[in-house]
């Protein structure tokens, strides 16, 4: 199922896409509304949409975004780093979240924001310590995330609060997938049309089930909130004017334009 949260003629609502593809621009595809929340067995409005008339939002409004560093070794290497034994996880702030086609903006305390494409991995029930091999009933779906990164402020400020958390910089969509196996599929990512990086989740040091026990060991997850799980090689720079488009395999592709703030 795709889960996605959309604008409406009336409103904004949650909703499953009855679609054959991965695009977002398909004609024939119809959006279900979803009343109250996406969590659990779906209660039907009986209203729906052709997906062409409505806007596709960030599918969910996380309380947190936790995301992982060095998850993958030749990103860690490419910026000159040790893979950590253990994952190594920072916050991005809820602000920092957009959806499709939003503008990631530019801001001018940095001169070097970098695109950063990953899976993300959406919780569907409140978790605390949970086992590896029962994460995957924690997890409500797979989304597409970009972790967007002031490279410059990441390196002169020692700590990636700031270089990690600007307003628009936490884009994700289109939607949430729930049937997807997230062990290995491709990803990638296009700046104006042209491939940055182009690898499998199956390269990332700390799988999915991995990440969901060692982030609940350390905080409590609450349903919608995501962990995103590391970025392949290929990361670079963003300027103002250009379009940024992630793309994994089974979910769907992410497209932001670049704007200064």
């Amino acid at each position: 199922m795709r889960l996605a949260r959309i604008a409406h003629p009336e409103g904004v609502a949650f909703g499953s896409i009855e679609a054959d593809g991965d695009n977002d621009n398909d004609d024939a595809a119809q959006v279900l509304e979803i009343a109250d929340h996406p969590f659990g067995k779906p209660n039907y409005t009986g209203r729906r949409w052709p997906l062409a008339d409505v806007r596709l939002l960030a599918p969910i409004l996380p309380s947190k975004v936790i995301a992982v560093g060095r998850n993958y070794a030749k990103h860690a290497a490419e910026l000159g780093n040790e893979v950590p034994g253990e994952p190594m996880i920072f916050l991005k702030p809820s602000t920092s979240v957009i959806g499709p086609h939003a503008p990631i903006k530019l801001p001018p305390a940095s001169s070097q924001v970098d695109f950063e494409g990953e899976l993300a991995v959406v919780i569907g029930q409140p978790v605390k310590n949970v086992r590896a091999e029962q994460a995957r009933a924690a997890i409500l779906g797979y989304t597409v995330a970009n972790d967007v990164s002031a490279r410059d402020l990441q390196a002169s400020d020692g700590q990636w609060g700031r270089a990690k958390g600007f307003d628009t910089f936490c884009p994700i969509g289109p939607w949430i997938e729930t049937s997807v196996d997230p062990s290995d599929l491709r990803l990638t990512t296009e700046v104006d049309g042209e491939l940055k990086q182009d690898s499998r989740t199956s390269a990332m040091v700390h799988k999915v089930e991995d990440l969901v026990e060692f982030v609940s060991s350390v905080m409590t997850l609450l349903p919608g909130d995501m962990i995103i799980t590391g970025t392949p090689e290929g990361v670079g720079r963003l300027d103002d004017g250009q379009q940024v488009s992630v793309t994994i395999e089974g979910i769907g592709t992410l497209t932001n334009p670049v704007q200064s703030a």
